[in-house]
């Protein structure tokens, strides 16, 4: 198992200076906000790519993962990530979602990414069924599914508190119907636990289908705000080692985007916190 550390957190520096600090700090991978201002694939000059790859070379990170879920660039009032979702009711702004997908996947294959993650389906509208919901996400993902086979590029799902898939039942029955070799799950330990999932409960059940993980403590509340490892709780100990005992040895990626004031620290403190843990479950 490795760790590694999401750019989301940090939006008040370029993709270049994050790069670096997250390296300094001592992760190894680095997971690409495929966003504003880092690397929002509607806008990316092949310069830019370039740089960014450069960089990655330079400090010696890994990419662990192409963040695809948010989307701040369209800087919907509603919310600043979630929309546009896949299940918006104006086909022409789901259609912003679905393209937006596309080229994180192209991304994603330009700078050597292991796969790229997406939201649940998105915020269910007033006067939308949860039945409708499925079968317009099942639409308007097949299309993103075929190029992601092209490019053998895995398109991971991630569930998420107040979304249309929130729990791991609903992501089993939904990918059963999409039935793609492509689709995999990103298992975010906070995103369950506010659901009422304890991540070291779901492990062994979901590691058929996780390819990869985002890290995040959670209050006794199980409000969904991102924490720093320790400061929730979260049991990291059990959780490290049901993922430990399925053999998993891919990326942990650490999120904690609501922290941006100081991302440094919050990786740093992360850092501390998990390390030990991870090395301990790796001997």
């Amino acid at each position: 198992m490795k760790l590694a550390f999401s750019s989301n957190a940090y939006l008040q520096h370029s993709v270049e200076e994050t790069i670096r600090r997250i390296a300094s700090i001592g992760y190894t991978g680095i997971e690409i906000l495929a966003d504003v201002p880092h690397a929002w694939p509607a806008g990316l000059l092949p310069e830019q790519v370039e740089s960014l790859c450069a960089a990655l070379d330079e400090h010696q990170l890994t990419v662990s993962n192409v963040n695809a879920f948010m989307m701040n660039a369209v800087a919907d009032p509603r919310q600043p990530y979630w929309h546009p979702g896949w299940i918006d009711p104006d086909p022409h702004y789901r259609a912003i979602r679905r393209e937006h997908t596309k080229r994180s996947l192209g991304l994603a294959a330009e700078i050597g990414a292991p796969h790229i993650t997406t939201e649940p389906g998105g915020p269910l509208a007033e006067s939308q069924s949860r039945a409708e919901a499925f079968d317009i996400f099942y639409e308007e993902l097949m299309p993103c599914l075929e190029l992601a086979a092209d490019l053998a590029m895995p398109l991971l799902i991630e569930p998420e508190p107040e979304l249309l898939i929130e729990k791991f039942d609903e992501y089993l029955e939904f990918v059963d119907r999409l039935d793609s070799p492509q689709v995999g799950l990103n298992f975010d330990i906070g995103h369950a636990y506010c659901v009422g999932e304890d991540p070291q409960d779901w492990v062994e059940k979901m590691a058929p289908h996780t390819v990869h993980y985002h890290l995040e403590d959670i209050a006794a509340s199980r409000v969904h705000q991102h924490l720093i490892p320790g400061h929730g709780a979260i049991d990291f100990r059990a959780t490290l080692a049901a993922i430990a005992a399925t053999d998993y040895d891919g990326w942990l990626t650490v999120e904690l985007y609501p922290y941006m004031d100081d991302p440094d620290q919050a990786a740093r403190e992360a850092m501390e916190y998990l390390s030990p843990l991870v090395e301990g479950f790796n001997l």
